[in-house]
């Protein structure tokens, strides 16, 4: 099933769209000639990192009755140079307003780390998660 379509918009931007009609343009970093305008396309997985573990301890908490009405996520990505790749993807969770037992919060942070985002990178980006 095709789920996106890219156009190519110049100056090193894309436009993504999904087959709903939802929107991402993407732009190079400034590290690396662009204009860092919007999101770059590592930017998207780094933060598809947060995205789908957040996205998977929704699911865990739906299914045991957990109520579950906070959480962010701050998100940066260290780039190597040679290749040029990801290296290393640093998330910062806070769950707090939840109100969560330490028990209640270790077993979201289980479920969130079996998310298809985390499970296809493990192995080959360095990620280090950090939870309130």
């Amino acid at each position: 099933m095709e789920i996106s379509t890219v156009n190519y918009l110049g100056s090193l931007s894309t436009e993504c769209i999904h087959h709903s009609g939802s929107k991402i343009k993407t732009d190079a970093p400034v590290d690396n000639h662009g204009l860092g305008a919007a999101f770059s396309p590592t930017d998207l997985m780094a933060t598809s990192l947060a995205s789908c573990f957040i996205t998977i301890v929704g699911i865990y908490c739906q299914q045991h009755d957990i109520p579950f009405t906070h959480c962010t996520a701050k998100v940066e990505k260290i780039m190597a140079s040679n290749p040029r790749k990801i290296e290393r993807i640093n998330i910062h969770f806070n769950f707090s307003g939840n109100q969560w037992d330490d028990k209640t919060l270790k077993k979201a942070i289980t479920a969130g780390k079996t998310c298809p985002v985390h499970l296809t990178l493990d192995g080959n980006v360095e990620i280090t998660y950090i939870f309130s």
